[in-house]
């Protein structure tokens, strides 16, 4: 039975999926600082977004298996109140150390806000309109991760880096009110059935589309949040430019994912969703070309080869933006019967790999332009390999 998604619902469910976002990139313009504030590598320091994608992973398993016991609305009030926790360590944190237990926390509760939504909007409507309301979903949250950088490049800028993490305590507070005040229920009592959560992963691991579709979200939002972490190196260290204009920076390249949500949406009427997943990986391989062509014909930190970077990084992520709606609605369209389990281990295993696409992002930070692009490259060429396979498998 297909229910009508409100406007009112429609921006909760935005704030509910785009928090987590928002809270993974908001500190990025104060990498920097915090490493010499705490007299820590780069790579280390790199470690601290790395270890949110760990928790994540954890915590969507977690919250989306609780979500199937005791209710999408409790799954979804607990896992903030965790959130809160965490960011308040963060706050405190009077070590690096400390700082990537703290993120770890503060991930496991904020995960909640991406699998229950996704769950709670697989339950409200199906088909194509579905389709549509993730495009819808995608195009918002294209912004989250750009408000992140805006947001903390002026708080650091004026307060200093622990102001940023003092305002993920707030926002955690005042996202819990929000919830606690109008998120309804979705999910049926009748719904409320004893599902194995062995029996599910078995089903997964058999279901090659599942697979196609894990790496693909998995991959895109490494590629997106790998850039997140290296970006601060390259446009605050390389090109000398201020905090708070990184932030704005980050706005304009956000356009990118924005238009490719909005394209996506818009050639639904014509073309199939694997079609345009397709498309997209293309786009997002093209824009990692032109950056790597960029970069091996020798750029300097000038306004000119500034604005070449961030125009190939701008086709970069339209393609992201293209493909990202789609693979989240389709992923999961074959287990309604068992979405919050499903959707649960779905998202640990993409997740984990985020984890691990970030980490060695981490791990090959080395000062280099070279190094991010040629990594894109090679993440990008994968993603088409796995896109052709899925559209022919749907095509059978």
């Amino acid at each position: 039975m297909e229910r009508k998604i409100s406007t009112t619902s429609l921006f909760l469910f935005i704030v509910l999926v785009g928090f987590p976002q928002i809270s993974e990139t908001i500190y990025t313009p104060s990498l920097p600082d915090i490493a010499d504030q705490f007299h820590a590598s780069s790579n280390m320091i790199q470690l601290t977004l790395s270890i949110y994608f760990l928790g994540f992973a954890l915590g969507v398993f977690c919250w989306g298996r609780l979500s199937d016991s005791i209710g999408r609305r409790p799954a979804m009030l607990w896992g903030i109140a965790v959130y809160g926790l965490g960011s308040l360590g963060c706050y405190l944190s009077g070590s690096v150390e400390w700082l990537l237990v703290s993120r770890l926390i503060q991930a496991f509760g904020a995960s909640t806000g991406s699998v229950v939504t996704q769950t709670m909007l697989r339950e409200s409507i199906d088909g194509a309109k579905r389709h549509a309301v993730f495009a819808q979903i995608s195009a918002a949250l294209a912004f989250t991760p750009a408000i992140g950088p805006l947001i903390g490049g002026w708080v650091d800028q004026s307060l200093g880096f622990r102001a940023v993490f003092l305002t993920l305590v707030v926002m955690s507070v005042g996202i819990f009110a929000y919830a606690f005040y109008a998120l309804a229920e979705t999910r049926e009592a009748s719904a409320i059935t004893k599902i194995s959560t062995v029996a599910v992963a078995r089903r997964l691991l058999k279901d090659r589309r599942v697979w196609g579709y894990g790496f693909l979200i998995g991959a895109t939002n490494g590629i997106l949040f790998s850039y997140y972490a290296e970006a601060p190196f390259i446009f605050i260290g390389y090109f000398r430019i201020q905090p708070g204009v990184f932030g704005f920076l980050g706005i304009f390249v956000a356009l990118s994912s924005i238009i490719g949500a909005m394209i996506s949406r818009r050639m639904l009427a014509r073309y199939s969703a694997v079609h345009i997943i397709l498309l997209g990986c293309l786009v997002t391989t093209a824009g990692a070309a032109c950056l790597t062509a960029l970069v091996l014909w020798g750029i300097s930190p000038s306004v000119i080869d500034m604005v070449l970077m961030i125009a190939c990084i701008f086709i970069l992520l339209l393609g992201i933006g293209m493909a990202i709606p789609n693979c989240l609605s389709l992923a999961l369209v074959q287990y309604g019967d068992v979405s919050g389990t499903a959707g649960a281990i779905f998202g640990l295993a993409y997740y984990l790999l985020v984890s691990l696409i970030t980490s060695g992002m981490s791990y090959l930070h080395s000062g280099s332009l070279m190094v991010m692009p040629v990594y894109f490259l090679v993440l990008a060429v994968g993603m088409v390999l796995v896109s052709k396979r899925i559209g022919r498998h749907e095509i059978r």
